[in-house]
């Protein structure tokens, strides 16, 4: 019996299985190949007891969240991928204190809290992806982050979990421990976030603002957010529009004639047209301006 198939008679019970599953049913770009095993789990002490399964099998093991943020290869992903549905969450009597598991949608969390008068995520409601993945890459938006509000984290490894102080992470302009390789091997439970009362109107108005904004300059469609980082004296789409790549194709991908950050499935991409793209922008403006352009979006998976 191969590694592989030991581990799928483990994972017994934990959640839904499936074999060869397309990620591109499970990306935002609507791209990507098959994952080996692929797992649904819908709650962290699921989420903690696959992931020790997988290494103790010496199987790869991501975690996928909502699956913005990330492009998948064409040739898919290798060992078990987990489908995080961690959603509980539970807070103090005066609201402030907030558990919530790394699954929740981030942007659902933000505005639902907006809506009961707290104030410390307004920025975060188009934010589109998980909370394990909010404190992975330190997301934000409008000047505001997650750093801001983020009191702890809840960690698995390979025999405990442990609550981590924000402080130890090491939270960075869309960077941590986790996107420099230090955590290895440690996955995101559970998050504690420390919010403060505000007047429910105003919070609302506010996110009203942050969505019109957001809809004038973001493209609709199969996009996984911005491509780069924002180098430090110029936003990323100025300089790709620069370089003349403003609505520039390959194959059925795209970018964005809106918003040159954002890289766009015109409707059959493959990940290979994608990355093509991405990596013509970054040829061309590091030949043009002496700029290399720093990826947000990661490349998970098998490329060649």
């Amino acid at each position: 019996m191969s590694a592989l198939e030991r581990l799928a008679a483990s994972l017994q019970g934990l959640g839904d299985l499936r074999r060869a599953e397309a990620m591109a049913r499970h990306t935002t770009f609507g791209v990507g190949g098959p994952a080996d095993l692929f797992l649904t789990v819908r709650s962290a002490d699921a989420l903690a007891a696959a992931t020790r399964a997988a290494r103790q099998a010496d199987v790869t093991v991501f975690v996928l969240g909502s699956g913005s943020n990330i492009l998948v290869a064409d040739a898919g992903m290798r060992g078990l991928v987990l489908d995080n549905r961690a959603r509980a969450e539970s807070t103090d009597a005066p609201k402030t204190t907030w558990r919530v598991e790394s699954g929740t949608s981030f942007a659902a969390f933000a505005r639902r809290v907006c809506r009961q008068g707290l104030e410390g995520l307004a920025w975060a409601v188009g934010i589109p992806g998980t909370l394990g993945g909010a404190v992975v890459y330190n997301a934000g938006a409008y000047g505001g982050c997650l750093a801001d509000v983020l009191r702890r984290v809840r960690l698995a490894d390979d025999d405990r979990d442990e609550w981590v102080p924000a402080a130890d992470l090491g939270l960075v302009y869309r960077g941590s421990v986790f996107t420099r390789g230090q955590f290895a091997g440690k996955t995101v439970l559970e998050t504690e976030l420390a919010l403060t009362p505000g007047n429910a109107a105003e919070l609302l108005a506010r996110v009203a603002a942050f969505d019109t904004r957001r809809i004038a300059a973001q493209p609709r469609g199969r996009n996984a957010g911005s491509m780069f980082k924002n180098p430090p004296d110029h936003p990323a789409w100025r300089l790709i529009e620069a370089v003349g790549l403003r609505g520039a194709t390959h194959g059925e991908a795209a970018i964005s004639e809106k918003h040159c950050n954002f890289f766009v499935n015109l409707g059959n991409a493959c990940a290979a047209d994608v990355a093509w793209l991405v990596a013509e922008a970054e040829r061309r403006v590091q030949e043009q301006f002496g700029v290399r352009l720093e990826r947000e979006v990661a490349f998970v998976g098998e490329w060649s």
